[in-house]
Order: C-alpha cells, then structure tokens, then sequence
C-alpha cells in the first residue's frame, strides 16, 4: 500500500510540473467557480478552506472574496496538528510550516459549526478517497469533522483508484473542473 501512494505521488508531482503555473491558475479558476455555484457553499455559513501551496487549487483571492460573507476558517500546522483558525485578514497571516501563510488568532474549535470543508489533496478518486502529501495531517483533523467535505483538485489528479485504508475518511463530492 505504501508504494502505491509513494507511485501515485510521484506520477502526480511528474503531471504537475508539466502544467504551467497560469493553467493551474485558469484550471483553479473552474473549480472554485463551480464550488460557488454549489447548494451546499451558498448556505454554509463557515467553510474550512486551505491557503493554498503552489501546485494546489488556489485558494488566495476565493478566500479573500468570500472572508466578507462567510466566516473563512483556516488550518494552522502545530507539531504533528491542524489547528484551525478563524481568517479576518490578509495582514494576519504570517508564514508557518512548509511556508504557507497561517492565520494568527486565535484556535477555532467549534468543529461542529463548520458546515462544509474544502480538502485539497494530492489525488482523489471516484469513491472520494483522497491521498494526501503523506503526513496524515488531514488523516487525524477529518474524524473530527461532521461537515460535508468536498475535496479540490486539478483534472489530472483525479484518478481511477487511490489507495485507501478502511479507517481513512473519504470526501462527499470531489471537484475537479
């Protein structure tokens, strides 16, 4: 099992490089154009979203745009945890693990309230099993979440099978144009 995640992540990384950073930026463009127009975003009124990596959806500006109508909540990268934040701002990030802007506030641990959450990925298959970067960050933060998931990703990494363990959470929907 492990190999095949560890051949999957390298296949993907491979298919990634070979995409220019302004067609995953039109490809971003589609995705989170659909996720607007989706019944279960326009009635959430707090979304766990992801600042976005390089090579992942990005998720910058949609989190700005939509941090004025809904309450935008953050993961934040502490030891071997996400834990989540409340967004209010640009200026309150600040570069955390594997350089990726975080929120500053305060943790934000009303799970419960968050009605829909948007998991990036490395690759997603039919059955909504998602492959991560192989950390398990999303592995120990999913169990605790009672929200639709919707897992985003570029066309490429959406693929016929991941290799998937019984325990791992899989996503409601997965959007991939």
């Amino acid at each position: 099992m492990k190999e095949r995640k560890k051949e999957l992540r390298s296949q993907i990384k491979r298919q990634k490089t070979e995409q220019s950073g302004s067609t995953l930026k039109a490809l971003s463009t589609g995705i989170l154009e659909t996720l607007e127009q989706h019944p279960v975003f326009q009635s959430a009124h707090t979304i766990l979203l992801y600042h976005s990596l390089q090579d992942e959806v990005h998720t910058h500006d949609f989190i700005e745009k939509w941090s004025k109508s809904k309450r935008i909540v953050l993961p934040v990268v502490i030891e071997d945890e996400l834990e989540l934040r409340s967004y209010s701002s640009p200026n309150d990030l600040a570069i955390g693990a594997y350089g990726i802007l975080e929120p500053t506030g305060t943790p934000f641990h009303d799970y419960d309230s968050i009605d829909l959450a948007i998991i990036p990925g490395v690759a997603f298959d039919t059955a909504g099993c998602r492959l991560g970067r192989g950390k398990g960050y999303y592995d120990r933060l999913l169990p605790k979440l009672t929200a639709h998931k919707i897992g985003v990703c570029f066309p490429f990494q959406f693929v016929d099978e991941v290799p998937a363990e019984e325990l791992d959470i899989r996503m409601d929907e997965v959007l991939f144009s």
